[in-house]
């Protein structure tokens, strides 16, 4: 029995990065057609023969929610077009800040998309840095979890900078600053914090030594930046020399890029995960490339290879 054919579309929040990951495997990016009703309704439609194909929808699935319809939408037809299997690849893995139930009363969104996408049809699932890794557990499909820090560890380790502390800027992050720390061999620090209310931060206190150091903060995702800005102000003021940042997806929503101007931090080094705006690519700011990362993966799944080398955390 013939190889199935290796097909890779891209759904609209991001194809330049789809397009660069269809390079990295010499394929060219698959034809498809999207439109929308008068009445905003979307309509797609597979400009090629799909029958029997090993297909990896490309889309991350941030603000807006169009993003994730697309993508539900993109898969069934893909079903219904009699693929053989069906890949979402969603290099930010979108409301997965919803993943429990904190509070009377509210939903578990995570869950929920899980759900959703295995029933449109999704034979496989792969991303990166999700926000929590228990997340992998609300699917009843395979799910590949990739790890930015092999990016960004190695764009570091290149720049090597002494007395380097990694520093989770919350209990959330220890796991991932671990990893760092492990990888690049500088030692750890923690910032504890509170919310007082939602995007409110307040720095309570600092563990570990930082006086005298560079910092390196690491986490998964950059939002309105309160809880980095205002991390970065406090280990300044406990004598803190450069700051560095390194966060996975970079949602940068309200005045987040205002933030990041006036804080301290040095360089705020983020993956192209998401489609970042000209007017938010400000000098502080670095993109690193994650295409050549997720064209490793496809090929492997494509051609049944294992890819534990480029998601086990505990071999950083």
């Amino acid at each position: 029995m013939s190889e199935p054919q290796l097909k890779i579309f891209s759904g609209s929040s991001h194809p330049k990065l789809a397009y660069e990951i269809a390079n990295h495997l010499k394929v060219e990016l698959g034809l498809v057609s999207r439109d929308r009703f008068n009445d905003g309704e979307i309509s797609i439609k597979y400009n090629e023969n799909i029958r029997g194909a090993d297909i990896f929808i490309i889309q991350s699935t941030n603000s807006p929610a169009d993003n994730i319809l697309e993508l539900l939408i993109m898969i069934d037809a893909a079903r219904r077009a009699s693929a053989k299997r069906i890949t979402a690849v969603m290099p930010y893995y979108g409301y997965a800040r919803q993943d429990r139930k904190d509070q009377p009363r509210v939903p578990i969104s995570a869950k929920l998309l899980a759900n959703l996408f295995s029933e449109a049809g999704a034979d496989r699932i792969l991303t990166m840095d999700l926000h929590v890794s228990q997340i992998q557990g609300f699917f009843d499909i395979p799910l590949d979890h990739l790890y930015g820090s092999y990016v960004f560890s190695e764009y570091f380790h290149d720049k090597a900078i002494p007395d380097l502390v990694i520093t989770a800027p919350d209990i959330g992050s220890v796991r991932m600053a671990r990893a760092y720390s492990k990888r690049l061999k500088g030692d750890l620090a923690i910032v504890d914090k509170r919310r007082p209310a939602t995007n409110e931060v307040e720095v309570l206190n600092i563990i570990g030594d930082v006086k005298d150091k560079n910092i390196l903060f690491v986490d998964d995702i950059v939002d309105t930046a309160s809880t980095l800005a205002e991390a970065s102000v406090a280990v300044k003021e406990q004598g803190a020399k450069e700051i560095y940042v390194a966060c996975s997806h970079a949602l940068l929503s309200k005045d987040a890029v205002t933030k990041i101007m006036e804080s301290p931090i040095k360089e705020f080094a983020v993956s192209d995960s998401l489609y970042i705006d000209k007017t938010k690519q400000i000098p502080k700011l670095k993109v690193l490339p994650v295409a050549s990362l997720f064209s490793q993966a496809i090929e492997r799944i494509h051609y049944e290879k294992s890819i534990s080398i480029l998601f086990d955390i505990e071999k950083l």
